[in-house]
């Protein structure tokens, strides 16, 4: 007998609602948000039981503790609801989706042996971002007092005190601060970037893939720390559209009659640029290789692609994007078929 389970949880505490096959509404219980307490309750549930949640902050936490403990787990990207809302109606609205399969979006949440490489990952992305963000700021400090800067010297240690001098004396304090919170930051980022590195290394297939033009050490680590497994896509396409490199095409109106009365397809069709439900990460990840390849890799097969599409008339937007999809369905083949980058095999392909 299945049993659907949905689940909305809270910092303090979790509603949970239990759906037959039938769809008729068995139970509804509000338990503590305590990994043990809601392990108890699900193992008082009979049957094969199917739960699901909602994308949110408790999401990798839920996973991890609940998942080996029900036959199937969901975790559901949910839209906006429109009417009347509560816990008791979220959880049921879980369930019934779960059991009708009405849930559109669903997120990958198993991280199996790159589980510790996902949080290096995200602690290495956080103090970037937060390290370029106090650079704007010891910038933006500069300049709002009529000083011109530019390029990286300003946050060079052996030219601080010329900076500084600059500056009128009641701003040099606040920018001393900047610069503090800059050396920690990148201090602590170098750290980030050793401890990333140093597990992905673990692993073999990153020794594999880091040779794919553009990818590098870094980029590698935190894509195989999202993606983990490449049979998660049935192709190269879905895989491009996952990682934000899928093209969105809207018609309206598709058929029009001609004079012989015969129905045909209608020119309608426009570009409405690339998808944006996507993983972002994953798009930096590889729009980042293609500005490498076309910028570094002037011998390599994917740059004289570039120069070619250049020369027939496609922008440069166009042609990075197709180089950024062609890195994409390499990681995806080197990963399958766990072989180093040659490109003398994409040579005869291009």
């Amino acid at each position: 007998m299945d049993r659907y389970i949905g689940l909305d949880a809270h910092s303090s505490s979790c509603t949970v609602a239990v759906v037959g096959p039938s769809g008729k509404r068995l139970q509804s219980h509000v338990i503590e948000t305590n990994a043990q307490i809601l392990i108890n309750f699900l193992l008082t549930i009979p049957g094969n039981r199917h739960l699901c949640i909602e994308e949110g902050t408790h999401a990798n936490w839920l996973y991890e503790v609940l998942s080996p403990h029900v036959q199937e787990m969901v975790v559901a990207r949910v839209g906006e609801s429109r009417g009347p809302r509560s816990d008791q109606i979220d959880a049921f609205d879980l369930a019934e989706k779960l059991r009708i399969g009405a849930i559109k979006t669903r997120i990958y949440k198993k991280r199996a042996a790159f589980g510790q490489l996902a949080e290096l990952s995200r602690a290495y992305t956080v103090l970037v971002s937060d390290t370029v963000r106090v650079k704007n700021r010891i910038k933006g400090l500069y300049r709002s007092r009529g000083v011109n800067v530019g390029g990286a010297g300003v946050y060079a240690p052996t030219t601080r005190e010329d900076w500084l001098g600059e500056l009128p004396v009641k701003a040099r304090f606040r920018a001393e601060l900047l610069y503090q919170q800059c050396d920690a930051l990148s201090e602590l980022q170098h750290r980030a970037e050793r401890e990333m590195l140093g597990e992905a290394r673990k692993h073999a297939i990153y020794r594999i893939l880091k040779t794919c033009p553009g990818m590098g050490r870094i980029r590698t680590a935190q894509m195989l720390s999202v993606v983990v497994t490449p049979y998660r896509f049935a192709n190269k396409r879905s895989f491009w559209a996952y990682s934000g490199l899928a093209v969105v095409m809207r018609s309206s109106s598709d058929w029009v009659r001609t004079q012989d009365g015969e129905w045909v397809r209608a020119p309608v069709q426009q570009t409405r640029g690339l998808n944006r439900t996507c993983n972002r990460t994953l798009k930096a990840i590889f729009k980042g290789a293609a500005t490498t390849v076309i910028q570094c890799a002037k011998d390599e097969p994917l740059y004289r692609h570039y120069v070619q599409l250049l020369e027939g008339g496609t922008k440069p937007n166009l042609a990075k994007l197709t180089i950024a999809r062609q890195i994409a369905s390499i990681i995806l083949s080197m990963w399958r078929s766990e072989e180093v980058y040659d490109p003398r095999k994409l040579k005869q392909q291009i």
